[in-house]
């Protein structure tokens, strides 16, 4: 199977298993409705006491936020103009690629969501790779089974990604740029020069991002335990099949376009009514489809990993049936 070929097998796996979307869309907006009603009576309390309540009401008012998170505490800080639609996509990705701190409270909650996917992985993979319906008790078995060996996969994984962003992103662009700008007078050339960092940081993300992703493939498909082993072989899968990383550029290019596309349609600051339920319709359906292509990195990745196999469907775990007990056995 072709890079392409998998890809388009992801799609299809995807598209056959809705519910698998459904509840991680689910499981997303668990973790972001408290925050929201919590915000929501903070700015509600703060309208009561403001003369620009009506003003507010029927329209976005960026010197009234500014205001609102400057006198604000905890989740309120975050109540800001780069919020709104695109908005909150270039704020979050320039704090990404700058390293820049984040409130407490939100962390607390990417702490939550990241613990969330962790337990979800092994169901959602496990579900794509068998490629067929395994049930209620089939996903959350399998995401059970997968959870604690994930946990300590996630331990090497903060142990990297610390590094990169501990370590290597001040050495780049604290050290090594400065030291190479320090005699320069266009800023063109700064400019490119800081991309050129960027994107060497990006690459060594992306390629440890690949590793674990095919690390998680291959202990869901053939059942394994040590996560050390799982990291070795997928090292291993990914230095003879350049079709691995391919199906991954593809992937990423796809995302590239997802988010280009929201740029153009992402409507800005409206007013109430109609136009703000639109920006809340297409907010959704951006992160629907955000949701959705992460579900097709892994699903193209798993189709992959199995392709090179002797049996297109093969999972090594037998499948969880409900009731497991030997009067089922014998009923089969």
């Amino acid at each position: 199977m072709t890079g392409f070929a998998a890809w388009v097998e992801g799609i299809r796996r995807v598209w056959r298993a809705p519910a698998l979307l459904f509840g991680v869309w689910l499981a997303t907006i668990a973790i972001g409705v408290p925050l929201a009603a919590v915000l929501r009576g903070m700015i509600v309390q703060q309208l009561r006491q403001s003369n620009v309540a009506e003003s507010v009401a029927t329209g976005a008012s960026g010197d009234w936020m500014q205001e609102f998170a400057d006198q604000a505490s905890g989740i309120g800080v975050t109540f800001k103009p780069t919020i709104i639609g695109f908005g909150a996509v270039l704020d979050n990705l320039g704090a990404f690629l700058d390293n820049l701190p984040r409130p407490l409270v939100i962390v607390g909650a990417a702490s939550a969501y990241i613990l969330i996917w962790i337990f979800l992985a092994g169901g959602l993979i496990d579900r794509v790779a068998r490629n067929r319906p395994t049930g209620a008790h089939g996903f959350f078995s399998a995401a059970g089974v997968f959870f604690f060996r994930f946990l300590r996969l996630a331990i090497v994984q903060w142990i990297v990604y610390a590094s990169l962003f501990g370590w290597l992103h001040p050495y780049l662009f604290n050290t090594v740029f400065p030291a190479m700008t320090r005699e320069t007078t266009v800023e063109r050339n700064a400019f490119v020069l800081r991309l050129a960092l960027y994107l060497v940081f990006g690459v060594l993300l992306g390629l440890f991002n690949l590793l674990f992703d095919y690390a998680k493939v291959r202990a869901v498909v053939e059942d394994r335990r040590s996560m050390l082993g799982a990291l070795n072989a997928a090292g291993r899968f990914l230095f003879r099949h350049g079709a691995a990383t391919r199906v991954y550029l593809l992937n990423v290019v796809v995302f590239a376009a997802l988010v280009a596309l929201y740029a153009v349609v992402a409507p800005g600051a409206g007013h109430s009514g109609l136009t703000m339920w639109l920006a809340v319709a297409i907010g959704q359906i951006y992160i629907g489809a955000r949701l959705w292509l992460k579900l097709v990195f892994w699903a193209s990745e798993t189709a992959l990993f199995q392709s090179r196999l002797a049996h297109r469907d093969y999972v090594a775990a037998r499948q969880p049936a409900w009731p497991d007990s030997p009067a089922a056995e014998a009923i089969r």
